[in-house]
């Protein structure tokens, strides 16, 4: 999810949903995962669980999530991640090992009869499983929401979009968006209330540094791609940068060395990304299939999704069927 120090060091400031407009190149990963965690902790699992047990929280969440979008008149285009990076081993099993604190933890509160232990620990060992991954894109196809599949980082190409100009900002949590040269992202998408606004430009301005500096800040920090430097926090990154010139100046001076550092630095200043891919930015969705699909075939509660379903519909009706398409 990037490194949250990072946010000592970008310029990031709340915007009204209004002054927003244009097309957001969601980080799909990112914005599923909080939706998911967030319905699966204050909603009944009945209302989400099939037959079969198959848990498709994620329907719901999708069904509340995008109208923050459609009513305030911005076309979110879903960014899926590829292949992650090898270099993102460590990080991925860190995840896995802290997940399975959680589920020993949530059996534990089970056997106690805990109600609230459970309900945070069930939200925190949510996973993108491939039916949720499945379900996900054919709900937003039925939407006619634009789905962009990444060859790798999901941010890294949404940033990519916004640089070629094919998208206004990214939309995502993670501050590695940043590194990956994102001019505009917008943050808090799925919080209540209004958005923040991280800018490239201005946090290179306000620290006198080139991206490619501020990638070497990050490195010695330390991101999902490597440890950093013991001792060595967003202040004293960007002191050390201004002084030396570089990461490797840095280390030098330091007598300090990241494993595989020139590699995670060419992951952010070249990443893996495509120029394949196109959409339409005027969405057309099909209301009744996508009701359709989510409480008939998956049988989620019709009472669960129908505010949000009313709310996607609603917003056709007032900004006009002619922005649409």
């Amino acid at each position: 999810m990037g490194n949250a120090a990072l946010r000592d060091i970008a310029v990031i400031e709340e915007i009204p949903f209004d002054d927003i407009e244009g097309v957001v190149a969601v980080d799909a990963h990112n914005w599923l995962y909080r939706y998911l965690t967030t319905t699966v902790k204050w909603t009944d699992s009945d209302t989400y669980t099939t037959g079969d047990g198959t848990e498709v929280a994620n329907l719901v969440g999708i069904v509340q999530g995008l109208p923050k979008f459609f009513e305030n008149d911005v076309t979110p285009v879903m960014v899926f991640d590829g292949g992650p990076s090898e270099l993102k081993d460590d990080e991925i099993e860190s995840r896995r090992e802290q997940r399975r604190s959680y589920e020993d933890q949530l059996e534990t509160a089970r056997e106690e009869g805990d109600a609230v232990a459970i309900a945070q620990l069930e939200s925190r060992t949510q996973r993108l499983t491939q039916t949720i991954q499945e379900t996900s894109r054919e709900l937003l196809r039925l939407l006619d929401v634009p789905i962009v599949e990444a060859p790798a980082e999901g941010e890294a190409q949404a940033a990519h979009m916004v640089k070629r100009g094919d998208a206004d900002y990214v939309g995502s949590e993670d501050y590695d968006a940043l590194l990956f040269g994102s001019p505009l992202t917008l943050r808090q998408l799925t919080s209540k209330g209004d958005p923040e606004l991280m800018d490239l430009e201005a946090t290179l301005d306000h620290h006198e540094l080139t991206l490619e500096q501020l990638i070497d800040a990050a490195i010695l920090i330390g991101t999902d791609f490597n440890e950093g430097v013991s001792g060595i926090g967003p202040k004293t990154a960007i002191k050390a940068i201004t002084e030396h010139g570089d990461l490797w100046s840095v280390l030098e001076a330091r007598g300090a060395h990241i494993e595989y550092g020139d590699r995670v630095r060419q992951l952010f200043r070249d990443p893996n990304v495509t120029d394949d891919y196109e959409f339409d930015a005027a969405v057309d969705p099909d209301l009744e299939a996508a009701k359709s699909y989510v409480t008939d075939e998956w049988g989620v509660d019709a009472d669960e999704v129908e505010r949000g379903f009313e709310r996607i519909e609603e917003s056709v009706t007032q900004t006009g069927l002619d922005r649409w398409t």
